[in-house]
């Protein structure tokens, strides 16, 4: 694992809104827990080129690390959590996508 930072990429359709704003309400302690940041989300995204398996709703956050990244996503107060998200949403995908190292 390395210091790069990590940016995580969520899929998703919320079919409970309800259930899924509890979810929301707990997210963000979680994540600034482990130096994360919410870069945004979008609700109509358009797919310039290529297939568009996207539906409903991207996030994207980044974390400092990929240890970071690791210990949000394991934290059992995030897993408890997260069970929110699971029976509010259906999740389409939640990726890991590594940063450049510091050029030198």
């Amino acid at each position: 694992m390395s210091d790069v930072p990590v940016y995580f990429i969520a899929n998703f359709i919320v079919h409970d809104a309800d259930t899924y704003r509890k979810y929301e309400k707990g997210f963000f302690p979680l994540l600034k827990k482990y130096g994360g940041e919410f870069l945004t989300y979008d609700d109509n995204t358009r797919t310039m080129e290529g297939a568009d398996p996207r539906e409903g709703r991207v996030v994207m956050f980044k974390f400092p690390s990929e240890q970071a990244g690791e210990d949000w996503f394991n934290d059992p107060d995030y897993q408890a959590l997260s069970e929110f998200r699971r029976a509010g949403t259906q999740m389409k995908f939640l990726t890991m996508v590594h940063g450049l190292p510091p050029r030198s």
